[in-house]
């Protein structure tokens, strides 16, 4: 159990330094952009955000339709 946890936890941090990159390089994303853009499944992608989030690596902007995902400054 303790190898799948590491597993997993190392697969969403590898995914939030593939965001933050791919944020630095592109500029601000949807959401939705981010999960087409990003080579890892959509819940990863989704899980590595609210990483990069807690860790005020980036912001979260809610539009009437869609959230934006940018790098804090």
């Amino acid at each position: 159990m303790a190898t799948a946890y590491h597993t997993c936890v190392d697969q969403i941090g590898d995914t939030a330094g593939m965001i933050w990159r791919h944020l630095n390089e592109n500029g601000s994303r949807t959401l939705t952009q981010l999960a087409k853009e990003i080579d890892a499944p959509r819940d990863v992608v989704m899980q590595a955000v609210g990483w990069l989030a807690r860790e005020q690596k980036l912001t979260i902007e809610e539009g009437s339709r869609k959230k934006v995902v940018s790098l804090c400054s």
